[in-house]
């Protein structure tokens, strides 16, 4: 057969061709979706689909959505089906979506800042009361979330949500997630400088903005001018740190390219200070760097902390400044290292004006409606208009005049809600687990509370602050490698060599600017069960051989095996 302009290779034998794909950047001009979660965003922005929620699916029921709908777009208005029960977490890496998905969702609210006002919160607590069977979690972003919402309230709870302010526009998908912050911004007296505005801004400008509506992945951020570096800025994919600089005066440090999961990262200094002005601006470069640039070939390599590992920070900074900013940054100072120990504003605190603040600690975050709705009764009962969530899912109340603290810590200590916590109340949090979220394996919330009870029983002199960060599966949710102890949901073979619920442990993880990861020890796993005893194992050892002043962490890194089993 001879070779004709249809069929060029007829007349030679045929190889394979191979062609680099690249890494699906869209800077490098590759558009064209390598996988089905960029074919989805590309035939339709995720944002329109809530004219769709709106008009069809509210009315017409859960068996009318969309499959490209139901578990893709609906993230960008903070929904995700949960777990269907009664499927136990050995199925969830065997079985389809369609038969792990409940007709029931979760519903992201997003709290930017963790700023909320007492009226919002109670309107949280009413529809949490009303829609969601009463479920009410406090997430380690400063988010609310639901379970058991019907897709024919979803409309109602827009409308009551979005009356006071608040919003699930993009809680969840591959979009610019809630802005975390200092949940104490502009009150505490130690403070460098308040993010609040910048905060404020992003929300205007980015939040809802289809520029910025088809990322790589998911984006997050945190912004925090307190001393007591308490939004975990080490893990997320942008934040700003605040510092004072010798020349400028406060400002904030930039790093970039942390996040967790299975491919853990620490972020990076940019070595840049930027002004509070200059913060929205900065931000948006950062997403426009990864909206540009990011990796969409692989979902696996698609966060920013990949192209930051692969550039590092000087080309990352360049591109920054050369291409989107326009203009060079200042040189800036690192943090300070944190002078507290907790992070998390617990207990009673004086604030600048004179007033005071009291934090306070859920169980593992765990609340509900009607009690977020007490919350606010008593905040305003004793002179505040204001609460906050923070990132270690706790709550604060603001703006308490002296006279009123004492009675509004024995008011929250009524509801179980305790300013005066044990370390293992204070520092043990947990993620959603196998009761409601579909990629979990095991149980979360409860073994977390009674795990609380349990060292609280076994070992109450215990007074060092520690951190028990328990999640159902690999993703991290709770930041398990970044834990004093963290427990990775897995199942395990239990004595009898059944398979049972269990924990991968990681030991030494912290946060700070000794920032590090937890180390594994090879081959140590407990079965649920076992859990409390293995906790109380390695806390009186730590206890028996620590050095003066010696943190866990500190401890766990230098161990021996034997200790740490």
């Amino acid at each position: 057969m001879a070779a004709t302009p249809q069929n060029p290779a007829a007349a030679t034998p045929r190889r394979k061709v191979s062609r680099h794909r690249g890494e699906g950047q869209w800077a490098a001009g590759h558009f064209t979706p390598l996988n089905g979660n960029e074919q989805f965003k590309k035939d339709d922005d995720g944002l329109n689909v809530r004219t769709r929620i709106e008009t069809i699916y509210s009315k017409r029921g859960f068996d009318s959505i969309d499959p490209n709908d139901l578990r893709g777009r609906m993230r960008w208005w903070g929904l995700y089906t949960q777990r269907k029960p009664g499927i136990d977490g050995g199925k969830t890496a065997i079985l389809e979506p369609e038969e792990l998905d409940d007709k029931y969702f979760m519903l992201r609210v997003r709290i930017d800042g963790g700023r909320l006002t007492t009226e919002q919160l109670r309107v949280i607590g009413e529809i949490s009361q009303e829609f969601a069977r009463g479920t009410a979690d406090i997430t380690d972003r400063q988010n609310i979330q639901y379970h058991w919402i019907r897709i024919e309230d979803v409309p109602e709870i827009w409308n009551r949500l979005e009356a006071v302010g608040l919003s699930t526009t993009e809680a969840c998908g591959d979009t610019p997630r809630v802005v975390i912050g200092s949940p104490v911004a502009g009150i505490a007296e130690d403070e460098i400088i308040d993010g609040s505005p910048a905060i404020e801004e992003i929300q205007r400008r980015i939040i809802g903005n289809k520029a910025f509506s088809n990322l790589p992945r998911k984006f997050k951020s945190a912004i925090s001018g307190s001393p007591l570096l308490d939004v975990a800025h080490e893990i997320n994919d942008i934040a700003f740190v605040g510092v004072h600089h010798p020349e400028h005066g406060p400002g904030f440090d930039v790093w970039v390219g942390g996040g967790l999961s299975t491919n853990p990262k620490i972020g990076v200094r940019l070595g840049a200070w930027v002004a509070l002005d200059e913060v929205p601006d900065v931000y948006e470069g950062v997403i426009s760097i990864f909206r540009d640039y990011g990796y969409r070939r692989l979902r696996t390599r698609a966060r920013l902390k990949f192209l930051v590992a692969d550039w590092g920070p000087e080309k990352f900074r360049q591109v920054l400044e050369d291409e989107y900013l326009k203009r060079k940054l200042v040189d800036g100072p690192a943090p300070d290292q944190p002078v507290a120990r907790w992070r998390d504003h617990v207990g009673v605190h004086r604030q600048k004006d004179g007033r005071f603040y009291i934090g306070f600690a859920p169980r593992v975050g765990r609340v509900d409606g009607a009690t977020l709705t007490k919350i606010a009764e008593l905040a305003e009962a004793h002179g505040s208009g204001r609460v906050r969530t923070t990132v270690e899912q706790k709550m604060i109340v603001l703006d308490i005049e002296e006279p009123q603290v004492e009675s509004l810590v024995e008011a929250l200590e009524a509801l179980d809600l305790t300013a005066k916590p044990s370390p293992f109340r204070r520092g043990t949090m947990a993620c959603t687990g196998i009761e409601y979220c579909k990629l979990a394996i095991v149980e979360t919330k409860q073994r977390g509370s009674s795990l609380i009870d349990e060292l609280e029983r076994r070992i109450p002199e215990f007074d060092e602050p520690i951190t028990i960060n328990i999640n159902g599966c690999p993703n991290a949710c709770a930041r398990i490698q970044v834990a004093d102890i963290g427990l990775k949901g897995q199942l395990v073979l239990d004595d009898q060599g059944e398979q049972v619920e269990g924990y991968q442990v990681h030991l030494g993880g912290a946060l700070g600017l000794e920032a590090g990861f937890g180390r594994k020890v090879r081959g140590l796993k407990v079965t649920a069960d076992e859990l409390p005893d293995y906790v109380e194992r390695v806390l009186k050892r730590f206890q028996e051989e620590r050095e003066d002043g010696e943190r866990f962490a500190a401890w766990a890194s230098r161990a021996s095996e034997e200790a740490l089993s």
